[in-house]
């Protein structure tokens, strides 16, 4: 996969992502701040931004996208989206192109950073309840097409999103609301099913 072909996927995630705002925003506002989709707007237009700017190869694309996050005001998704993209940059090939062996590192090292910041596990009802299946299932593709490799990890988060709707909130403020977020999706994870979604579409 060449540099402009990964573009055009990150630049679709975060398309689907902007145009979630209103459904993220309601999620979020059943339990939460109701900002998460502001949040997640300015982080998508961010890293699409970065993308489009950035110049050199597939590495500087991803820190220009995790720099430019990072420079952002907004709740807790801003550190976590960071640290997701530096992850993945710091896994990334320099060059232009990109095999699925190399995707998955990118994937891989994205994972274990967020991992290690956030702590949270499937059924603790964050974005972790999408990122940790689509990391699952991209570590566990065994085939050679990097459009299936994106295909497998959008059907695993939105199956990981949809399931947290089953779950009690640990983390943040919804935590307090206990049993009552039984039917709820996880906004931070709905969000990241969206972004995964936006991956798998190749134009």
């Amino acid at each position: 996969m060449k540099k402009t072909e990964l573009a055009v996927r990150l630049t679709n995630a975060c398309t689907c992502v902007s145009e979630a705002e209103d459904i993220l925003t309601e999620i979020d506002s059943k339990f939460g701040d109701a900002d998460h989709g502001l949040t997640m707007t300015k982080i998508a237009k961010a890293i699409s931004q970065a993308v489009a700017e950035a110049d050199g190869g597939i590495q500087s694309m991803l820190d220009a996208a995790a720099m430019a996050v990072m420079m952002l005001n907004g709740g807790s998704a801003v550190p976590l989206w960071n640290t997701w993209l530096d992850g993945m940059q710091e896994a990334a090939p320099a060059s232009d192109e990109v095999d699925v062996a190399g995707l998955k590192a990118m994937f891989a090292g994205a994972f274990t950073a967020l991992d290690e910041m956030s702590g949270a596990k499937v059924g603790d009802k964050t974005m972790m309840d999408a990122m940790i299946p689509a990391s699952q299932a991209i570590a566990a593709y065994a085939g050679d097409s990097e459009s299936e490799l994106f295909d497998v990890a959008a059907a695993a988060a939105h199956e990981g999103s949809e399931a947290s709707k089953q779950f009690v909130s640990k983390f943040g403020r919804a935590k307090s609301y206990g049993e009552q977020t039984i039917g709820t999706p996880d906004a931070g994870a709905t969000s990241m099913a969206y972004f995964f979604k936006g991956l798998s579409k190749a134009n």
